[in-house]
């Protein structure tokens, strides 16, 4: 009797783990810090935008000193040319605003510039693990650096289609 249950306890149990899927988990961040052209891409992105955040430093620093020059020389102008320079001033921040928003912005030139030297090695870097994964047999790979998470999974388990057809 007890031979009978230990056989089909292991049949049971062998039955769950050919059913039970292969999960892996990558340092993105980490294997991204290893490959050469990244950590080029990743320095000329930070010159540039060291470069382009001294100039716009350089940029408001002259408009503290059109405040500057305005405040000293605030009581010798008329209501007129106040209202003038203030406007100068206003204008002049408007400028440095948008150029730190086209630069620096969600869809800046910094994030198009990532874009174009990043995107491609990260492209790399994900068909690799893609090719590891179906070729090793994963079905699912996580990426333990980032809150992303799930970098990979098998066809087999999107049910997005399963779900849409019962949706309609």
């Amino acid at each position: 009797m007890q031979r009978i249950f230990f056989m089909i306890f292991a049949a049971i149990l062998l039955g769950l783990q050919m059913n039970a899927q292969q999960v892996a988990v990558v340092d993105i961040t980490k294997v991204l810090e290893n490959v050469s052209e990244y950590r080029q891409a990743q320095r000329e992105l930070d010159n540039t935008a060291a470069v382009w955040q001294q100039e716009i430093a350089e940029q408001y620093d002259q408009i503290r000193s059109m405040y500057n020059r305005y405040q000293a020389e605030q009581v010798l102008l008329s209501e007129e040319q106040r209202a003038e320079r203030e406007n100068e001033i206003m204008e002049k921040e408007r400028e440095v605003r948008e150029l730190q928003r086209s630069r620096f912005g969600p869809e800046g030139e910094l994030f198009r510039k990532r874009q174009e030297l990043v995107a491609p090695i990260q492209d790399r870097v994900f068909e690799v693990i893609q090719e590891y994964a179906s070729t090793r047999g994963f079905d699912i790979i996580f990426d333990k650096s980032s809150e992303a998470g799930l970098i990979y999974v098998s066809e087999r388990f999107d049910k997005t289609e399963d779900i849409l057809r019962r949706v309609k």
